[in-house]
């Protein structure tokens, strides 16, 4: 565990070289890459969304590639397709997924059937054409970026989609004094994400994954989990609640938390502390709820009020 805590610190440090004063959000991105999940960051234009990306996938010792999803884009651009050789065999030509980190630009601009494409990808880390199913290297991680002011030539997720996600994060705008930062730091010739250098392996991060797996997890803290998810869909508030595959979501999360605050047992408040970013872009708003003015993560934080939570005994 000392180990991943170095490795996790390094990443920290060698991230915030661009990102400036975002370490909450740093840490949650890093949280979704130890338990394997897949980040979708949701903010306004020109807050960072596409340099937090590039700034990740700069620390790690792995294949990048971004693609900007434009409504043009088909499937079989994203997972690629099978063309006749000279033999007359089909060969198959990969698409532009085939990495392990992929940024997924704008994610929100390109058709649903498009959209479809990355379902089986980001579920079982493969892709299948015509048939044939090819697995992709791990680690593996889509980070996606998506605008949510601007709704001109969009196309809203769907909530499969969104269920994909094992986290949604919003940077916001900076601080006055990290903006001055930020300006001081790109007002030479050269900008901080070009001297970004790995500073972790693939290897590191399978091995860092695997150790997050080993957290111990109480029947209580499960039981606390399961009865937070099980609020969420007996609510008024939500037409839709949290998933199972948000609940097992919310258990790694935990897991991954306690790794960084150097445990190997989860406590409750980190399952309190990952709950709104790894649930609240899964829920639907009750139309009563979207007249009064909710938010999913006020709906979370009155339903979590209402659950008991369990207590070490010393």
């Amino acid at each position: 565990m000392q180990s991943s805590n170095r490795i996790v610190t390094a990443l920290k440090q060698n991230i915030a070289r661009v990102v400036v004063g975002k370490e909450d959000v740093v840490e949650l991105l890093l949280t979704a890459l130890l338990c394997e999940g897949h980040v979708l960051i949701e903010d306004v234009p020109g807050v960072g969304k596409t340099t937090l990306c590039g700034a990740l996938a700069r620390s790690l010792s792995c294949s990048f590639k971004r693609i900007q999803f434009t409504p043009d884009i088909t499937p079989s651009d994203i997972t690629g397709y099978t063309v006749p050789s000279l033999t007359g065999e089909m060969q198959y030509r990969p698409g532009a997924i085939f990495s392990q980190i992929v940024l997924a630009d704008e994610i929100n601009r390109t058709s649903p059937k498009t959209q479809s494409a990355l379902l089986e990808v980001m579920e079982e880390c493969q892709v299948t054409v015509d048939g044939v199913t090819y697995p992709l290297s791990r680690p593996f991680m889509v980070l996606a970026t998506q605008n949510p002011v601007d709704f001109v030539g969009t196309y809203p997720l769907p909530e499969a989609q969104m269920d994909r996600f094992f986290m949604r994060i919003s940077i916001g705008y900076p601080t006055l004094e990290d903006e001055m930062d930020i300006l001081e730091r790109y007002c030479g010739e050269s900008t901080p994400m070009q001297t970004l250098t790995p500073v972790c392996s693939a290897e590191d991060v399978l091995s860092m994954q695997q150790e997050v797996k080993q957290v111990y997890c109480s029947r209580e803290v499960r039981g606390y989990i399961a009865s937070i998810c099980a609020a969420t869909r007996a609510t008024p508030m939500l037409t839709l609640g949290a998933s199972t595959r948000a609940a097992i979501a919310l258990v790694h999360a935990a897991q991954a938390s306690a790794v960084l605050c150097g445990r190997d047992y989860i406590i409750p408040e980190d399952v309190q502390r990952m709950a709104a970013s790894v649930l609240c872009h899964r829920f639907v708003l009750s139309a009563d709820a979207r007249m009064r003015g909710f938010t999913p993560e006020q709906a979370l934080g009155e339903l979590m009020g209402g659950v008991r939570v369990p207590v070490r005994l010393k």
